[in-house]
């Protein structure tokens, strides 16, 4: 079903920019704008020069910003700061981590183009929703750079490993390009250029379906291009460029592969403490207070609880409830009761703990709908629970409008992304979080007019 391809890969001329560690950046939507002068004022060849965040307020750019983007690109080419490949190629990626667990891991995958498909014919599968103001802010950039930045991050099974196993036969012995991000993360990238590997590869891909991991926005993008480019060029045809998009392709089945939880950190309006809090929540959950320790103990124990649960064969979903106005922490178990506030719902959404959290408890105990927390900015999402409870201890001596409440979680499993994507469902906001993320600048692709997308079967 997937049609992928190779392509000549663009990367950073390390004769030309120096150390890549200060060159590479995370992808555009987890850096905020206060942090793009670090960023360039550590490197001049930042990739946030290119990869430009969000426009502020989610609204489309004028033209000079992203025409700003496209004639550095151009010189960055002109000058070999950046190098593209004579030659097309696949290109092996892997990335050795630390888990939160402790655990040292090593994820791997393969970045190639990838035929794009509309999500309705079901080789390309989404699992969550997009919004059409940052659709538009990266249509633009696209549409002016003739360039994908980053990739999008991609599941599919392969539960022999067929394919990595080919690839890592033939792959050149020295990395094309490697790099330590700032969770000390090791990403390493490596190019393979045999025709007939390849050739093997795509065979493999024709019977597989690709689940999106992340990078729904810059997908649908791709998409809206890709349409766009149809109606300018009656020549258009499937091997155009504009018809794919690059994708890093990992195995669900690899060992390496994790997804962490996104917890919220609730600004609540108004006043509200514990007891009330208890009260608003009984009758759906069971209630546990931890104790005997500082705000961080008590976090890591809770969390603990809810580690053990999920690990055992209870299936029963659990959250933790961290309130830093009376420093007190609670374990959250869900009761029967609180199926019903979810019957209406699909059987898969209903098993989500993102779906209860906002169903059960933001809805229905704390009476909030969609509309208000998106307004109101009312919910903040953080991968470090101790971070997250940093800033809620911070909001809650700052200010006395609003009541803080941190809600930790466990993880999506790869299986209910599956589920979920294969149904054609759609999860909440910020329902996954693949660790750790594609860095953004070790590799991109320039689609140029003219050219066709190699494909060798």
């Amino acid at each position: 079903m997937a049609f992928i391809a190779p392509f000549k890969g663009v990367s950073f001329n390390i004769d030309k920019v120096g150390n890549l560690d200060d060159v590479v950046t995370p992808p555009y939507d987890v850096i905020n704008e206060n942090a793009v002068t670090s960023y360039t004022q550590k490197n001049p060849y930042s990739m946030i020069r290119l990869d430009i965040t969000k426009n502020p307020g989610g609204a489309v750019g004028d033209d000079v910003r992203y025409q700003d983007v496209a004639d550095l690109f151009q010189k960055w080419m002109a000058e070999d700061v950046l190098i593209r490949d004579k030659q097309p190629a696949l290109y092996l990626y892997a990335v050795k981590y630390k888990h939160p667990s402790g655990r040292m891991l090593i994820r791997k995958g393969v970045i190639s183009l990838v035929g794009l498909s509309e999500f309705g014919e079901g080789v390309v599968k989404p699992h969550e929703e997009t919004f059409e103001s940052v659709i538009q802010d990266r249509l633009r950039l696209l549409e002016t750079t003739k360039a994908q930045f980053s990739q999008i991050f991609s599941l599919y099974s392969d539960e022999e490993n067929e394919i990595l196993n080919v690839l890592y036969t033939s792959m050149d012995p020295e990395p094309l390009g490697s790099i330590t991000d700032g969770d000390g993360c090791t990403h390493s990238l490596y190019r393979v250029g045999d025709r007939e590997v390849i050739k093997q590869v795509q065979e493999l891909f024709m019977d597989k379906s690709l689940y999106i991991a992340d990078g729904h926005h810059r997908y649908t993008t791709a998409l809206a291009y890709k349409r766009l480019q149809k109606e300018r060029n009656p020549q258009f045809n499937d091997k155009d460029p504009a018809n794919h998009i690059m994708m890093y392709l990992c195995p669900m089945e690899d060992p390496g592969l994790s997804v962490l939880p996104t917890h919220r950190l609730l600004h609540w309006p108004g006043v509200l403490n514990m007891e009330d809090l208890r009260i608003r929540l009984e009758p759906w959950f069971e209630l546990e207070e931890m104790t005997g320790g500082t705000r961080e103990v008590l976090l890591a124990e809770v969390l603990a609880r809810m580690d053990e649960t999920e690990r055992s064969d209870l299936q029963v979903t659990t959250f933790g409830v961290y309130h830093p106005g009376e420093d007190r922490c609670v374990l959250l178990t869900m009761k029967p009761a609180a199926k019903e506030v979810l019957k209406g719902k699909p059987e898969q959404l209903q098993e989500l703990d993102v779906v209860v959290l906002s169903d059960v408890i933001i809805h229905g105990a704390l009476d909030l709908d969609h509309d208000q927390c998106e307004e109101e900015n009312l919910i903040h999402y953080y991968a470090d629970p101790d971070e997250a409870m940093d800033v809620a201890v911070k909001v809650c001596n700052e200010q006395n409008e609003r009541t803080p409440l941190l809600f930790v979680m466990n993880p999506t499993r790869i299986e209910q992304v599956k589920q979920v994507a294969d149904e054609k469902l759609i999860m909440p906001h910020k329902s996954t979080y693949f660790y750790p993320k594609i860095m953004t600048g070790l590799l991109f692709n320039q689609q140029i007019e003219g050219e066709e997308v190699l494909r060798l079967g």
